[in-house]
């Protein structure tokens, strides 16, 4: 009887230590996570497959499973478990995100834009399907794609890929206060990855633009009253910016462009990159943030100088900025609508 009761005991125990061993699908989904970032796909599918089985057709798992198909260049499997996805009746906006990678990946425009079409529909406020939609159209010459990119900053305001996008259309257009706006809210939103220094110098480049051409009236939007008003401020910069636009020229532009904006056209139109320049200024940290802006896109040894002597300064403004989360205010949308 002991031995039977020992026998007893110590499969239990093994039983237990065997679950104990033996990942859920939650950590098993996480280390195929941190396979596939680290390039590692097919140990990535191992560890989605497996958590696959313990959570049969669990949509997060199945998104996983397509991306890392869709990051190994294997379009045929990531589209066979991809476009099931958006017919679900849990299906997101990553669902559709996901598919329609794969299609502008193979090529297949038709079914991308009919995919895009299905999503807004079902997801009408969504910001990354209207910035992937308008790629897809920018992709083939399809200058409507700022319809998109517009129609996204004005239902889903703090998405960062409609300003990206959005400012690179408007940098080669006439019309510069937009590519001049969208592309600081961009940085302001998203301050640091592969596109913010792309972004930078095109910004820096759009206030070249701006004077050199003598766009300020010219060639602009002059229906549009916020442009108007805009314009009508940094008009009156114009001597400044006659001694070059530089990172330090454009500090003082911008200075006096703000405090003349928050005086005379703030009521008129509250915006909240102009508030976030106020905060900076009154902080003592307006400087640097236009050093970070401008410098490195204007000369970098000059910028990393600057940094070296005004070190404090900087690591005042930086230390700020990623304490805290830039976001835009409801109401404050003043494009006219694209037809």
């Amino acid at each position: 009887m002991k031995r039977i009761l020992s026998f007893v005991l110590a499969f239990q125990c093994s039983m237990i230590l065997f679950a104990q061993q033996t990942p859920d699908a939650k950590t098993l989904q996480e280390t195929g996570k941190t396979f596939m970032r680290q390039g590692d796909y097919t140990n990535a599918l191992l560890s989605f497959n497996k958590a696959l089985q313990q959570k049969p057709n669990d949509l997060e798992i199945l998104k996983d499973i397509v991306f890392n198909y869709y990051l190994s260049h294997d379009y045929s499997k990531a589209l066979e478990i991809g476009k099931p996805l958006p017919e679900r009746p849990d299906a997101d906006v990553q669902s559709y995100q996901l598919l329609g990678m794969v299609y502008k990946a193979i090529e297949e425009r038709k079914d991308c834009e009919k995919l895009y079409k299905k999503g807004i529909k079902a997801f009408p406020n969504s910001g990354v399907l209207y910035s992937e939609y308008g790629e897809m159209l920018w992709a083939k010459q399809d200058y409507s794609a700022i319809k998109f990119w517009e129609k996204g900053i004005e239902v889903d305001k703090n998405y960062s890929g409609n300003y990206y996008n959005a400012a690179k259309y408007y940098y080669f257009t006439k019309d510069k206060v937009w590519g001049l706006v969208y592309g600081e809210i961009f940085l302001d939103l998203e301050s640091y990855s592969r596109r913010t220094e792309e972004i930078k110098k095109l910004v820096l480049e759009g206030y070249k633009k701006l004077f050199v051409e003598q766009s300020l009236t010219k060639d602009q939007d002059m229906k549009n009253e916020f442009v108007k008003a805009y314009l009508e401020v940094m008009s009156h910069q114009s001597d400044i910016a006659a001694n070059g636009i530089t990172a330090e020229t454009l500090t003082m532009i911008r200075t006096k462009f703000m405090l003349e904006w928050m005086d005379k056209k703030a009521l008129s139109f509250p915006y909240k990159l102009f508030d976030y320049q106020q905060q900076l200024l009154k902080g003592g940290m307006f400087d640097a943030y236009n050093q970070w802006l401008f410098g490195a896109a204007q000369n970098l040894t000059t910028f990393q100088n600057w940094t070296t002597t005004h070190a404090a300064e900087y690591e005042k403004f930086t230390t700020f900025q990623k304490g805290r989360v830039f976001k835009l205010a409801d109401n404050q949308y003043y494009q006219t609508k694209k037809d």
